[in-house]
């Protein structure tokens, strides 16, 4: 056995069965004993690629994500994907494959220092080493398991990685969990959420990596809480509940800052500020934050309690304790979600974007996942969108890179095989990474990609109309629309212009065995009501 073969094994009794990457020459070791041993590499077209569907992997699966690169190019190339996983708290293995350890540090074709990349945007970076293979490997799994979750970096010589070791393969340890917050800081929470007349929860990423999502809607039910969500949480609780009043700081913001300004106490639960900070939305209203940190907030946010430690034993510690009530009626928040949907959807004789979503909720089966993409949709959507259940809506809301959504989508397919996926992106992210339709295709995955072809990248060209800036470099294509073509690397492309036809072929794609492009042509001019209000 080598070291390669060892790396393999651990990883492969540690729950992880597929890895992301490129390879090179300095690879090929480490590839070889993936296939002998068991753990799948996928080719994808981008080692950035490959870094947002070992993210995913991570989230869905509870165990690391794996992406590969080699050095140099490869490594920086991964760069954003393990970025991804720091901002947005997904645990991940990120290996690089690099020169001879004798090498290391000269001038040399492609070397960079890998670790003074990598420190930055993980919780830390290894060498791997003869000898300490399995120690190190052990260390890794369980640092990126521990709260906050996140990325490690691996640096693999080759000359490490072809030699051969007497090393056992080493135990794998779950992660560590952050400590228990104390009675006496529970107490004070309880007696001041007691008090509000008006109290409102938000729900955070955080909350995203509970093991048991039950404790989320027993305690809003016990308090009678009016929740809302960042956009990663949405369907941390199913948005259908009467108690939900949707996401926040998205698509028709300025509606829903009205309605968190008439509480008497914002709850943060699992709030991790890196989605949006309290600051931007919160005004004076009291804050009573319970995560697993302490909140990151300016001074003139008004911070009355924060509870610190284990998520879930502090929300047991809620729920144990007996109910409060508060003035709020299930009518008031059915209203206001009422005026919340119509005010998404504002009259138009034209196929809006916000038709299109509707038709790909409409087509998607309860079950299924939505996967998505960074831009003006992506306020859209969060806002529009129904969220049924946990782990079910995937995005970047942390690092908030383009790019995601098609990568994604691929790897929630490989995590979830009984479930349906639909990847809807914007034009400028199609541009971005269609590449992986090839990748999507070699796996045979039967993925309906929905294209919303507006032409712009609509965000910025709306951020230039609202600073009165000129429209400049923000037009992805100049002529006027024209079918897509029959395919894409061999997946079929279709062209729709309407919700009835859209439904139609993502129900359709949905039946395939392979990949579908369809290219919905929307008008987005309601981006300007609607994600700017």
């Amino acid at each position: 056995m080598n070291n390669s073969d060892l790396i393999i094994a651990t990883i492969k009794k540690a729950g992880i069965n597929c890895g992301y990457g490129i390879p090179s020459g300095n690879v090929l070791p480490l590839m070889e004993a993936m296939r002998l041993g068991g753990v799948e590499f996928i080719l994808t077209a981008h080692e950035g690629s490959a870094g947002f569907a070992a993210d995913v992997m991570g989230r869905l699966t509870d165990r690391p994500g794996l992406c590969i690169s080699t050095l140099g190019p490869g490594a920086t190339n991964l760069a954003t994907g393990i970025g991804n996983a720091w901002l947005d708290r997904s645990p991940m293995l990120a290996i690089t494959c690099n020169l001879n350890t004798s090498q290391i540090g000269r001038r040399i074709q492609m070397y960079i220092d890998h670790h003074s990349l990598f420190r930055p945007i993980t919780k830390a970076t290894l060498a791997l080493r003869s000898g300490n293979i399995g120690k190190t490997m052990s260390e890794a799994i369980k640092l990126a398991l521990s709260e906050p979750q996140g990325p490690v970096h691996l640096d693999l010589p080759e000359d490490v990685a072809l030699a051969e070791t007497n090393e056992n393969i080493p135990e794998i340890f779950d992660g560590d969990l952050p400590p228990v917050a104390s009675e006496k800081n529970l107490t004070k929470g309880i007696q001041i959420l007691r008090k509000a007349k008006r109290p409102v929860a938000i729900l955070g990423s955080s909350a995203m990596r509970l093991k048991d999502f039950s404790l989320l809607k027993k305690f809003i039910e016990q308090y009678n809480l009016p929740f809302g969500s960042t956009t990663m949480a949405k369907g941390l609780i199913d948005e259908s509940h009467p108690l939900s009043i949707g996401c926040i700081e998205r698509a028709c913001r300025q509606h829903q800052r009205q309605f968190l300004n008439s509480a008497d106490l914002i709850v943060g639960i699992g709030y991790d500020t890196i989605e949006v900070e309290y600051e931007a939305w919160i005004g004076k209203t009291p804050l009573l934050q319970v995560d697993i940190e302490p909140v990151d907030i300016e001074s003139d946010v008004t911070l009355i309690h924060q509870i610190t430690g284990d998520l879930s034993r502090s929300l047991k510690f809620f729920i144990s304790k007996q109910p409060t009530k508060n003035t709020w009626s299930l009518n008031e928040l059915k209203k206001h979600r009422e005026n919340f949907h119509k005010k998404l959807r504002p009259n138009s004789d034209l196929f809006t974007a916000f038709q299109a979503i509707d038709a790909v909720q409409s087509a998607l089966p309860k079950d299924g996942i939505l996967s998505f993409d960074v831009g003006a949709h992506t306020h859209q959507i969060a806002s529009q969108w129904n969220t049924p259940r946990p782990h079910s809506f995937l995005i970047t809301n942390g690092w908030s890179s383009m790019g995601f959504g098609l990568p994604a989508a691929i790897a929630a397919k490989i995590a979830c095989p009984g479930r349906e996926v639909v990847c809807l992106i914007g034009d400028g992210c199609f541009q971005m990474t269609c590449g992986e339709l090839a990748t999507a295709k070699r796996l045979g995955l039967n993925l309906p990609v929905v294209v919303l072809d507006d032409r712009w990248l609509a965000l910025i060209r709306i951020k230039q109309m609202r600073r009165q800036f000129g429209i400049y470099g923000t037009e992805l294509q100049e002529e006027k629309y024209r079918d897509p073509p029959e395919h894409y690397f061999g997946v079929p492309a279709f062209g729709v212009s309407d919700p009835k036809n859209l439904e139609k072929k993502i129900k359709e794609a949905l039946k395939a065995k392979h990949p579908t492009v369809i290219e919905a042509l929307v008008n987005s001019d309601h981006y300007l009501e609607t994600v700017f209000d």
